[in-house]
């Protein structure tokens, strides 16, 4: 069983720095959370992570673990006596990998397009992706799944943190759009899954109230959408 010092480095509206923090709530891992403040950087974060200098960032024993899906790896590795977090067949662990970095690569960075889009037309095509997105999840799920309750089986697993850390975000997306992205009509398994995957003990206390979050998002819009300064 692992043990030392374990510190985190985030922010609680982050989706990725939620990632880690359901991984450690899994292994029943205590851990001390380092608040980072919004639009600034600290020195132990930019010393800890001098190349991309984003949070999260895991401290274990002084020594510093970056980008999310390689500390809920290293988490896994690591705290081997909690509930494993990765499945053991070697494809399966391959498959949940690949579509954790669809999520990543492909399906996220939509939402950010259609938080940043301008007039319906571009609105429309965004969502309209995004819609394309899920339903492609909710054939992954049905594969992934095997029947059960979880991407990863009967509790969660790799592929359910790696998507089930956005459900935040897409709620703040469907609220402040007055939309249904995740729908009974054309995602049930994901819409069942959802409430499954926040209801869970290692997930329920972690993300934000979506008011707050609806709070940060204008902040951040404001940000990315004001002139640069002189």
């Amino acid at each position: 069983m692992a043990t030392g010092d374990v510190k985190l480095l985030g922010a609680g509206a982050s989706p990725y720095v939620n990632r880690v923090q359901i991984a450690l709530n899994i292994k029943s891992e205590n851990y001390e959370f380092l608040e980072e403040k919004l639009g600034s950087k600290s020195e132990l974060l930019l010393k800890s992570n001098p190349i991309h200098k984003k949070i999260p960032v895991l401290i274990h024993d002084d020594k510093p673990i970056c980008e999310s899906l390689v500390i809920v790896q290293y988490i896994d590795d690591v705290w081997t006596s909690g509930p494993s977090i990765l499945p053991s067949d070697p494809y399966d662990r391959a498959i949940a990998r690949f579509w954790a970095a669809y999520v990543d690569d492909k399906w996220y960075p939509l939402m950010k397009e259609l938080w940043m889009a301008e007039g319906e037309e571009a609105r429309a095509a965004a969502i309209e992706k995004i819609g394309e997105g899920l339903v492609v999840l909710e054939e992954a799920f049905v594969k992934c799944s095997k029947g059960k309750a979880f991407f990863g089986g009967d509790s969660i697993g790799f592929l359910d943190i790696a998507f089930g850390s956005f459900l935040g975000w897409l709620k703040v997306t469907e609220k402040m759009g007055e939309m249904q992205l995740l729908s009974e009509a054309k995602t049930p398994n994901l819409v069942e899954w959802a409430e499954r995957f926040c209801c869970d003990d290692a997930v329920k206390d972690v993300f934000p109230k979506t008011e707050k979050l609806i709070e940060i998002f204008k902040i951040m819009q404001a940000r990315a959408k004001a002139p640069p300064s002189n």
